[in-house]
């Protein structure tokens, strides 16, 4: 086992010199600047990892190389974006990084209600709160179709009265943020947006394109000698 940092690159408010303190012995980074569906060239990668190397670190693990909505989707140009991200791995192989985390959650990745949570020592870490996530979707982003039951819906309105302005925004923020690191900041407009272009896609159909990427990128993984998780 290999003890790690999750780094976000050079816009991270903590620098390798202060994660070298910890003494890890590996980051897992990505290069969060470029849009998904966009090529990882290998020079970008070449000059991150020498960035992590010149601290006294490896890059361990790609955290992540993301997956596109067109992929998702399967829509626009979704089929250009495979052929760039099996160019990515490509890349990556040849800079001797094996090891690369995608997922295939639509829209917001992940998300969380809290980004700062205090913990009874003095730390803070990121908390999910399913009630605090649904009174956001039923009475700040206000989704059509959303469907909860009875008492979530009453206790997500009674927690939702109890938050102030302040309050209110902190929770939207908490959930639309974006992936750590990245430079893009999402609207409730965005979010609404990008929501209704899943209108027609199941459950089933996402498993199926979800599938169909696992069986475009999978094979050139394996031909690299990398691992995908």
């Amino acid at each position: 086992m290999i003890e790690t940092w999750r780094w976000f690159g050079p816009p991270d408010t903590l620098s390798l010199d202060e994660i070298v303190q910890t003494g890890v012995a590996g980051i897992v980074t990505a290069l969060h600047h470029i849009p998904p569906g966009e090529l990882w060239s290998q020079a970008a990668i070449a000059e991150r990892k020498a960035e992590i190397e010149a601290a006294g670190l490896t890059w361990s693990v790609v955290e992540s190389l993301p997956v596109s909505e067109d992929i998702k989707r399967q829509s626009g140009p979704w089929r250009a974006h495979l052929e760039t991200y099996c160019q990515s791995l490509q890349h990556l192989a040849a800079e001797g990084i094996e090891t690369i985390c995608y997922n295939f959650m639509p829209v917001l990745d992940w998300t969380r209600t809290a980004l700062d949570w205090p913990l009874p020592g003095g730390a803070r870490t990121m908390r999910f709160d399913w009630t605090d996530f649904v009174a956001f979707d039923l009475h700040i982003l206000e989704r059509p179709g959303a469907a909860y039951d009875a008492e979530l819906r009453e206790a997500a309105a009674a927690r939702f009265a109890t938050l102030d302005d302040a309050g209110r925004a902190a929770l939207q923020n908490a959930i639309i943020c974006g992936l750590p690191g990245g430079s893009a900041r999402t609207t409730l407009e965005d979010l609404r947006t990008q929501i209704a272009l899943y209108a027609d896609v199941s459950a089933d159909r996402l498993r199926s394109n979800h599938h169909a990427f696992v069986e475009a990128v999978a094979p050139a993984a394996e031909r690299l000698g990398l691992r995908l998780c």
